[in-house]
């Protein structure tokens, strides 16, 4: 496989044109943006160094076969005319995911089932001996994508989500997830440049997001294992040349990053996140209410925050959202304040004019990243 091959990075809602962005920096051949994905072209090595690197991918699958239906009962043939011996040895546990957009089947659960059957009654016919199911731990997690009447069928390299970062261990009730929150700041256009403050904090994962981000640091880095790792062709060497690379284009960062929470239990889960991340130079926790702070720094500032809706923490939001609009104005000029809230309406209630709204999804909440610009002085004096 040391030859590029076709491959798929699954992402979020909005955040397409961002992971299309990654890739072509990464150096992927042939990226083209697709619903909630982006479709590139690398070799075994690009394939492990998308899975360290990428920030807004979820999964990195490797496409085998492609194969139109024309009636339920193809599948289990289709599926036994792939050769599982490439990809499976006996001793060897796999799992089965399928996405169903089809009319012609009602459930993806006996898909999957349908799947698995072909793969075991393949190694019965050859070898005598079938390798079993794992759902908790496969060696092999394989992906079927049903849509109308083409079947997508993959190899999941990245095993776990790669939104499970490995450094968040403590979380609180409504929990940002990861690949959202470094969607949220690339968009916002975070590079770095300048201070950055996250006034409620939570559990610290917009703060370590930012860091890493600055840092140039892969966001995969504390990640423990790939599903890469357990085929039949990982090259640990190729892997681990991958890995000291990517790690040697790390760079400093000079500026400050900044977490409030008026939580306690939110500061001590952030602060734990952060050592967990091995960022603590670079990032600082503090106990606060943000409608009693001012801003500290005296450049611009880039303010980036996913405040409470009201959906799962409770909140009186035309109040909340109010004085979070009197603050800024009053208490944070030269800020770019980004934030995202789970209802358009909400905005109304900043008393601020948003002059960018970027439609994303919260988990299954529609939500809109907004930026409200703080001018220092007149609003003519533009934000450097």
């Amino acid at each position: 496989m040391s030859d590029n091959f076709r491959m798929l990075a699954k992402t979020l809602y909005g955040m397409e044109d961002v992971l299309a962005g990654e890739l072509r920096a990464l150096g992927a051949g042939n990226v083209k943006t697709g619903v909630r994905c982006a479709f590139f072209d690398g070799d075994l090595g690009f394939m492990y160094k998308a899975n360290l690197s990428l920030r807004t991918a979820l999964r990195v699958l490797m496409p085998i076969s492609d194969f139109q239906l024309r009636d339920p009962a193809e599948l289990y043939d289709k599926i036994r005319e792939v050769d599982w011996t490439n990809y499976l040895d006996p001793e060897m546990t796999f799992v089965v995911d399928t996405v169903l957009n089809s009319d012609l089947y009602d459930h993806s659960l006996f898909v999957s089932q349908k799947v698995k059957d072909a793969i075991v009654d393949q190694f019965r016919t050859k070898t005598g001996v079938r390798p079993s199911v794992s759902v908790a731990d496969p060696d092999l997690r394989i992906h079927l994508h049903l849509q109308g009447n083409t079947a997508h069928l993959s190899l999941d390299s990245s095993g776990d989500s790669l939104h499970l970062r490995g450094y968040r261990t403590e979380t609180n009730i409504a929990p940002l997830n990861e690949v959202l929150a470094a969607g949220m700041l690339l968009l916002s256009g975070w590079r770095g440049h300048s201070d950055f403050l996250d006034p409620m904090c939570g559990s610290g994962t917009l703060l370590i997001e930012a860091a890493m981000i600055a840092c140039n640091i892969p966001a995969n880095i504390n990640r423990e294992s790939f599903g890469f790792q357990k085929w039949k062709d990982y090259d640990p060497a190729l892997f681990q040349t991958i890995y000291d690379a990517m790690l040697n284009r790390t760079r400093e960062f000079r500026y400050s990053i900044l977490g409030y929470d008026k939580a306690p239990s939110a500061i001590r889960k952030a602060q734990e996140n952060v050592r967990n991340a091995n960022l603590d130079a670079y990032i600082r926790v503090e106990q606060a209410d943000f409608f009693k702070t001012s801003k500290q720094t005296r450049g611009p500032l880039h303010l980036a925050t996913n405040p409470p809706y009201g959906e799962r923490l409770p909140v009186d939001r035309e109040v909340f959202y109010g004085m979070v609009g009197d603050t800024l104005k009053k208490e944070y000029p030269n800020t770019r304040a980004w934030m995202l809230v789970g209802d358009p309406d909400i905005l109304k209630c900043v008393g601020l004019r948003a002059s960018r709204k970027i439609k994303l999804y919260n988990g299954g909440i529609e939500s809109r990243l907004a930026l409200f610009e703080i001018y220092e002085g007149s609003k003519k004096a533009k934000y450097q």
